[in-house]
């Protein structure tokens, strides 16, 4: 399953090994070094065969949003309202959209930070501002901020990037009933909802009740748990009538559609993929383990990831902690994610922080752990 080389990693399209210099093993963007699974190869192959890559047929019932739909009823406990599955490229193009349907410059947007630093950007870019979600907050706590902020969009990412945490049925509730008290729109970012840890299952956001699927927005993809990134794919679930409604009024190719062969692959993956994936998991559970072990002989903090293949390290009281990032780059030759990035444009502070991307084989994961060792 990783037992690809850097050799063959380096030699493909992929931003991940080609933007990092030679001799610097790259632990950083959200990309795991793992084979397509073969059931997924195996249908794209089979689709080239035939040569069906020709224009893809919208107007019936999607296949890709059936497998969705099945997917969440079966595997996360969550049946989906129907008839209100749509296609996206990426979640990033959703939120795109959602922030210009639902906000105007100046509003608030407000998520659980640190948090993956596009939306940051987006937000910033924008014009909108990032109005931070604290852990643990109560609903009260969240209507009074977020009024004052003028909060127009929420965002809940969970499984959460960077901190690998899973928001149970308890923790989102505040977030939903103050979405309710405020009737604001929900987007719920679960792109790594099948890298669950331990047994645990994923509570989707839109679960918690008929009147809260109604708010939700939610989106997802194969692309994280089955390593298909590049190929640009997502599906979102529409609850709120005030979404769907101006989004299907809009001309189809305003917002452009994902591939054939996108949408075979990531239906092969959900349909089909599922002994792979359980095989993933175990390996990146042992890696997690690892992680967490050796961050406490070297003295870095970590709260261990519940989900994902992201590792959130504190090397506060280290001697990189000023720039963790960059002096690991410079002395241990390994490429982590740099910590500000997840808090930017935020009053909050994550400089002694740094993301490591644990989705890669146990004997090179040892590599980059020595490496990162070396530099302490």
């Amino acid at each position: 399953m990783f037992d690809r080389t850097d050799e063959a990693l380096r030699d493909r399209d992929n931003l991940k090994w080609t933007t990092t210099p030679a001799g610097v093993i790259p632990a950083w963007v959200a990309d795991m070094d793992v084979a397509v699974p073969e059931v997924v190869t195996r249908r794209v192959h089979e689709q080239l065969a035939r040569g069906d890559v020709g224009y893809p047929d919208f107007e019936s019932p999607d296949p890709l949003v059936a497998a969705f739909e099945t997917r969440m009823a079966e595997r996360h406990g969550w049946t989906p309202a129907g008839g209100r599955g749509r296609l996206f490229t990426d979640v990033i193009q959703a939120f795109q959209v959602l922030t210009d349907l639902l906000t105007e410059p100046g509003d608030g947007i407000a998520l659980h930070v640190p948090t993956y630093p596009v939306f940051l950007e987006s937000v910033h870019d924008t014009g909108r501002r990032v109005v931070p979600i604290p852990f643990g907050a109560t609903a009260d706590e969240l209507v009074e901020t977020w009024r004052r902020e003028r909060v127009r969009l929420v965002v809940v990412v969970n499984p959460h990037n960077p901190l690998g945490r899973m928001l149970d049925a308890d923790e989102l509730r505040p977030v939903a009933d103050a979405a309710a008290e405020l009737d604001l729109v929900v987007l719920a970012d679960e792109i790594h909802a099948d890298l669950a840890f331990d047994g645990r299952r994923h509570v989707p956001f839109a679960s918690l009740g008929t009147d809260v699927e109604d708010r939700t927005v939610t989106v997802t993809s194969a692309s994280k748990a089955f390593n298909l990134a590049g190929l640009h794919c997502a599906v979102a679930h529409l609850g709120p009538a005030r979404v769907r409604e101006p989004l299907a009024a809009l001309p189809f190719a305003y917002l452009g559609g994902v591939s054939t062969l996108s949408r075979a692959a990531a239906v092969a993956a959900w349909t089909e993929g599922d002994p792979w994936l359980a095989d993933l998991v175990e390996v990146l559970q042992r890696n997690r383990d690892t992680i967490t072990a050796w961050a406490g002989e070297v003295g870095v903090g970590v709260v261990p990831a519940e989900a994902t293949y992201l590792a959130w390290l504190d090397f506060a009281g280290t001697s990189v902690a000023a720039d963790p990032a960059g002096a690991i780059l410079e002395r241990g030759r390994v490429r982590l994610s740099a910590g500000p990035d997840f808090t930017a444009h935020t009053p909050l502070d994550s400089s002694t922080y740094a993301r490591l991307n644990f989705g890669t084989s146990p004997e090179r994961l040892a590599q980059v752990l020595a490496r990162i060792a070396s530099t302490l």
